[in-house]
């Protein structure tokens, strides 16, 4: 564990208010954050995730995240602690299964936090990573004052959350909007879920560097990421360009099916591929356009997130909310409908409808 990443801000007397503890679990990083009221990030520690580990390895980087962030002068302000994973996740049972963690199969993850020396008696909620990015852009960033909207995280996978009649809804394990396993080429190719043609194969930010070198496209450095095609694409590389068309060509018949079956009134994309800007965001649009053709989906509005990094953070801390207060979602409604479990005193029900 020799790189890190520690942000310890030290707020002043103002900050000694209700504030929520946030961990955002990932293959590529495990972070953890406080979070007051009105959605501010105070402090921020993270540990690289070792993905490749044994099962305890990567549960003791957890607990060194909690632990350091722990020692923050304001963490007997916290009321309630949100988690945000990798999935799949089961919500029900606390217990998270990420693609990306080979060896957490099953782990229980929510009795794990639980049982940390520094989080016993904190109310806990776990919510997926992408219906954490959910609530945080409802809560506080570019679907905040949307009833019906669709928070997509396109980076080396595709995951997906939706805000229903006002509300975050993940459904009953925590993987509802998991738009990237939808299948959207019917003789595409198989994929590790166990589908085959699912829209993740073809619009994250792995296909579109496997698409691009698979047509000839060579990276002039060590970077072969989609970053790299993305920047040979804004130098004018046709295969480059062709390889975001393609990927935005996939998503928008995602996000039309999606908005068929659900109606939305907006639809957020954030991760890293989104940071490529109208590289991807104009095809995206024109592809939609063509797809989202009846009188109900057309003029769908698409918007880059706003919370960047801090977006799973601060959506882990939006559900935590109402692990410590349900009468939270008078303010934020960042959380009702997810059915997530809670673990802790004054937790049960504080998710439900």
């Amino acid at each position: 564990m020799s790189k890190q990443r520690t942000e310890l801000h030290r707020p002043g007397p103002a900050a000694a208010r209700p504030l929520y503890a946030a961990l955002d679990i990932g293959g590529t990083k495990i972070a953890g954050g406080l979070v007051d009221a009105e959605g501010a990030l105070l402090a921020q520690v993270q540990r690289p995730t070792p993905a490749r580990e044994a099962a305890d390895v990567v549960a003791r980087a957890l607990d060194e995240v909690l632990t350091e962030l722990a020692e923050h002068p304001s963490w007997p302000e916290a009321v309630a602690l949100g988690v945000g994973s990798a999935g799949p996740v089961d919500v029900r049972a606390g217990r998270v299964s990420p693609v990306n963690i080979p060896a957490w199969r099953g782990f229980p993850v929510l009795d794990h936090v639980a049982a940390h020396p520094a989080a016993r008696g904190l109310p806990a909620v776990l919510g997926g990573d992408a219906v954490a990015m959910t609530a945080g852009e409802h809560w506080r960033g570019a679907a905040r004052g949307h009833r019906n909207a669709l928070c997509i995280v396109v980076s080396t996978g595709v995951g997906g959350g939706l805000v229903l009649d006002g509300a975050v809804h993940a459904g009953p394990t925590g993987n509802a909007g998991h738009l990237g396993h939808i299948t959207v080429d019917l003789d595409g190719d198989p994929c590790p879920c166990g589908s085959r043609g699912c829209l993740e194969l073809l619009a994250s930010g792995t296909a579109i560097a496997r698409h691009a070198h698979d047509h000839g496209w060579r990276p002039t450095g060590p970077d072969a990421s989609a970053a790299a095609v993305a920047a040979s694409a804004a130098a004018g590389d046709p295969v480059a360009i062709g390889a975001f068309d393609r990927a935005a060509q996939a998503l928008a018949a995602g996000i039309a099916a999606t908005a068929t079956l659900v109606e939305l009134d907006t639809v957020v994309v954030g991760g890293g591929v989104a940071g490529a800007g109208e590289l991807f965001f104009a095809p995206l649009r024109r592809h939609l356009a063509t797809y989202a053709a009846l009188p109900f989906t057309a003029g769908l509005t698409v918007t880059p997130a706003l919370l960047g990094t801090d977006a799973g953070l601060v959506g882990a801390a939006a559900l935590a909310i109402a692990a410590a207060r349900p009468d939270a979602r008078a303010e934020a409604r960042p959380d009702a409908g997810t059915g997530a479990r809670t673990a802790g005193p004054s937790a049960a029900g504080a998710l439900s409808r």
